[in-house]
């Protein structure tokens, strides 16, 4: 008689001796090699009935997708601490943003906001002034370069950017300090509320409570509030490489946003450094942290970037970079304003930065982490409950672990006798090979469907109704698995018993998720963790309910208690993918005119449709039917297509309650391409549209008919970065450009630029140096004629970079009372023609505040938009000299 694991047909009403029968006869069928499969199986009393099927797996995904949207929903679960206020917190939020969007350079950002937090910080100072800790200010206005490779690579050039350093340490002095950092500037045409005006008043009410405590800390906090980071980073840059205080910081905390409110999630620490994990997970409050979303964020995926990056690449030290992240449709727009962000959020956020802030600011750690350096950590939270944090170096311990139980289980049905063992390994191999293919087919089938959305014009219909991306590429997604194992049920497997084939296949989904575990571990990810989890739960699950599955089938009772088993992993995975969509369906409408947006957003559904389905093939094979199963997903399929393809859902909303705006840029530019004399050669002027999401103008036209493609610009590969003013280097992003003549702009400042001197080498290459003099925001593209090459050049660490098409792109800013812009390269040209010149250089002008920034032309224009784009605008003007 065979293991209770091979194949066999229990039949509770029957005797022993029918039992025995019925067991050797699904042997010899399944040693025959399956050679019966045009009789369909036998209708079991252990089967589950279709519906049952339906009602427990359906039931089981929204029961657990209820719990992860009620926790991300639930700001403050436990109880606060009471030592942050909030109210006073947003009363600080209200008044930064008050003064409208706070560019770099503007008075807005440079006088008002920098006047206020220096008299909000003189207030905590008097207030604290009986107290156990001395609090120190200094306004820093740094000036210098760098290098990054960011958006393709560039060079970023700052003068006179403002930072107020706060330092709060014992009256006794100290030696060892932590950095928390904020940046009260925006971008242009945003009040930047959640990005990142909440945290400095998060910071200004943390430093308020820590220097009233009672107790003194033991090592010091500097509060940086800067001035510059929507400048691609420059304030930190000016901080950790030329402050003096810079030395004494031994790690950080970085406050930033993707999203307006909700929870601030940990999605960065280290690098290494575990101890600051631990810190994290010792004190926060309010607990949301996922090692995930550290290495999707570090692997490039997301298209951003925040001062993490510059103080662990130029300053070496440690942190932890915390972020808000829902509801990123309307970041760096006009509605991200206070009233969005719920006083939960800033609560929270208040809470734990105040309570991490606090046990560093008291650790031992901080004086000296040399011993503590090394290594990463696993980290998660389960439902914002608790975090879960363990070295990475157990973490591979324990995968291996669930490794090694993986093969012993499978082992032991391998190794039963020899012919069993090999008709089992046979099977297995099959079994894995029609659930890659139900995988394939079913991303197959979804790419087509996202093609045939894309074709007929209706892309992006999911930005405003996200739901019925779910119903339409989940069902074709859904479906396609569910009907590949329907027809390897019927047309392959025949009569193979249904209970041996729920078993097998439940054993794939182990093998397939054992893989991913070892693959992760191999790689040194700590992300091996939710793999791990997918395997050790299951598996332990099953065995525990061996027996009753072997007594009494798939009764309801073993059903329940089967997804009872699966709810840990299900549920952190049903979290996973919240973030996910959470975070790259928004993206999806600033990410440009060239990634299609219905591929991405289609596979992410089909992925996640595949992980979810993994361990449901084990009830596929258990239910009686899936005729109607298959035929409520067609439906539904087919009645999504057909809403979809008739236009019901549009993409954009201007609904002030939920807005889901069209992100569009707007210039006001006039062009100006001077010969190699320097005599003007050619101008134009226009508005010049920017769609920055994949469905360009289409719905703008109907609204704007002289947008259209009559006026759609090519990039002129002659000419640096196309012949426009692009702000960033992102022309690789946008390539769906406008031009609308227009009348030509006049700033009030405009562009001085010149050659200051042109020496010629020994050794035959030539040196150029200039001056510029413009508005606050400016830009320099270099494109050398072909065997020209640039050999240096004075910004950052003098060795130029170039970007992705091998240009070379320098992003300028200033704030007050900044000096002209000097700067030289030199470059080797051994073929140049005196007459021809050897480099093509041209100069764009921002201006981003100020009455130069707004003109009749473009406020007319602007009007015209409908109310569900957020078109953001500004005056340029682009210079193109020949050398």
């Amino acid at each position: 008689m065979e293991r209770d694991s091979t194949v066999r047909r229990i039949r509770a009403q029957q005797n022993q001796n029918q039992q025995n029968q019925e067991n050797s006869r699904d042997e010899a069928n399944a040693t025959n090699g399956f050679r019966s499969r045009k009789h369909k199986p036998e209708v079991s009393a252990q089967l589950l009935s279709e519906t049952s099927a339906v009602v427990l797996m359906l039931g089981f995904v929204c029961v657990l997708w209820v719990l992860v949207v009620m926790s991300v929903q639930q700001l403050v679960i436990s109880r606060s601490t009471g030592q942050f206020n909030s109210v006073r917190a947003r009363k600080h939020l209200e008044r930064i943003t008050s003064v409208g969007p706070r560019t770099v350079g503007s008075p807005e950002n440079e006088v008002v906001t920098v006047q206020y937090l220096l008299d909000q910080v003189e207030r905590i100072r008097a207030e604290s002034r009986s107290g156990p800790h001395s609090i120190t200010v200094d306004v820093q206005r740094p000036t210098g370069s760098f290098s990054i490779d960011f958006l393709g690579g560039f060079t970023s050039v700052y003068a006179r950017v403002t930072n107020i350093a706060v330092r709060l340490e014992p009256r006794a002095g100290a030696q060892h300090f932590m950095l928390a950092n904020c940046h009260f500037d925006s971008v242009a045409n945003s009040p930047g509320a959640s990005d990142d005006a909440v945290s400095c008043s998060v910071m200004l009410e943390v430093l308020h409570s820590l220097a009233n405590l009672s107790t003194p800390l033991k090592h010091g906090v500097i509060f940086l509030f800067n001035g510059a980071e929507e400048n691609i980073l420059q304030a930190s840059h000016g901080f950790i490489t030329q402050h003096p205080w810079a030395q004494q910081v031994r790690a950080f905390v970085n406050l930033e946003a993707a999203g307006v409110g909700g929870k601030e999630v940990v999605f960065q620490t280290g690098p290494e450094n575990p101890w600051l994990v631990q810190a994290y997970v010792r004190a926060a409050v309010h607990p949301f942290a996922s090692v995930v979303g550290q290495e999707v964020f570090q692997s490039g995926v997301i298209p951003s970037d925040t001062d993490f990056r510059i103080y662990r690449d130029f300053g070496n030290i440690p942190g932890i970079d915390l972020a808000f992240i829902e509801n990123g449709f309307i970041y760096h727009t006009k509605y991200d304003t206070p009233e969005r962000i719920h006083i939960d959020s800033i609560q929270r956020a208040g809470d734990n930065i105040l309570s991490v802030l606090q046990h560093l600011a008291m650790s031992d750690e901080l004086a000296d982490s040399s011993q503590y350096r090394h290594g990463n950590m696993v980290f998660f939270d389960l439902l914002g409950l608790t975090v879960v944090a363990y070295p990475a170096r157990v973490g591979t311990i324990i995968n291996l672990m669930a490794a090694v139980a993986t093969v012993i289980y499978l082992g032991r049905k391998c190794m039963t006798t020899s012919s069993v063992g090999r008709r089992y390994t046979h099977d297995l191999a099959c079994a894995v090979c029609v659930v890659l293919l139900g995988w394939l087919v079913a991303l197959l089938a979804v790419l087509i469907v996202a093609l045939l959305v894309t074709l007929t014009g209706r892309s992006m219909f999911w930005y405003t109704h996200f739901y019925a991306a779910v119903c339409l590429y989940g069902s074709v997604a859904a479906g396609k698995i569910l009907l590949i194992h329907t027809l390897a049920k019927n047309l392959y497997y025949g009569s193979v018993s249904r209970v041996y084939l729920s078993d097998l296949f439940f054993d794939v989904s182990l093998v397939l998720w054992c893989c991913a575990l070892l693959f992760l571990t191999q790689r040194g990810l700590c992300s091996a963790y939710v793999p791990m989890m997918m395997v050790v739960f299951p598996l332990a699950s099953k065995l525990m309910l061996r027996k009753h599955f072997t007594a009494r089938g798939a009764s309801l009772q073993y059903s329940v208690l089967y997804l009872v088993g699966l709810t840990v992993p299900y549920v952190h995975i049903m979290f996973l993918i919240w973030v996910v969509f959470e975070i790259f369906t928004p993206i999806l409408g600033r990410s440009g005119t060239e990634i299609p947006p219905e591929v991405v957003l289609a596979s992410i559904v089909t992925l996640a449709t595949v992980i979810l389905s993994s361990y449901f093939m084990h009830f596929i094979y258990l239910s009686r039917s899936t005729r109607r199963i298959l035929a409520g997903l067609g439906s539904v399929f087919t009645l999504m297509f057909v809403l979809v393809c008739c236009g019901l859902f549009f993409p954009y909303s201007g609904d002030p309650s939920s807005p889901r705006p069209k992100r569009v840029f707007v210039q006001h530019t006039t062009r100006r391409f001077h010969a190699l004399d320097g005599s003007l050669q050619s101008s134009d002027s226009g508005l010049w549209v920017n769609s920055l999401d994949y469905t360009g103008m289409q719905h703008i036209t109907p609204h704007i008919p002289e947008i259209n493609d009559s006026i759609r610009t090519h990039c002129q590969d002659a000419l640096p970065y196309c012949g426009f003013p692009w702000f960033l280097p992102v022309k690789f992003l946008v390539k769906k450009n406008w031009y609308l003549p227009a009348p030509e702009v006049s700033p009030e400042a405009p562009l001085e630029f010149r050659l200051l001197s042109r020496q010629e080498n020994e050794w035959g290459s030539v040196k150029m140096t200039f001056e510029v003099k413009g508005p606050t925001h400016m830009s320099l593209y270099l494109l050398p004629d072909a065997g020209v090459s640039l050999s240096g050049w004075s910004f950052g660490d003098g060795t130029p970079q170039f970007d992705l098409s091998g240009e070379y792109f320098i992003f300028y800013s200033h704030g007050l009372n900044a000096p002209a812009w000097s700067f030289w390269f030199e470059i080797q040209s051994p073929t140049a023609s005196p007459d021809e010149g050897s480099i093509s250089l041209a100069v764009a002008a921002h201006y981003f505040s100020g009455p130069d920034r707004r003109s009749d032309p473009l406020q007319s224009f602007l009007k015209r938009f409908p109310d569900w784009t957020f078109p953001s605008s500004w005056i340029s003007t682009y210079h193109m000299y020949r050398y």
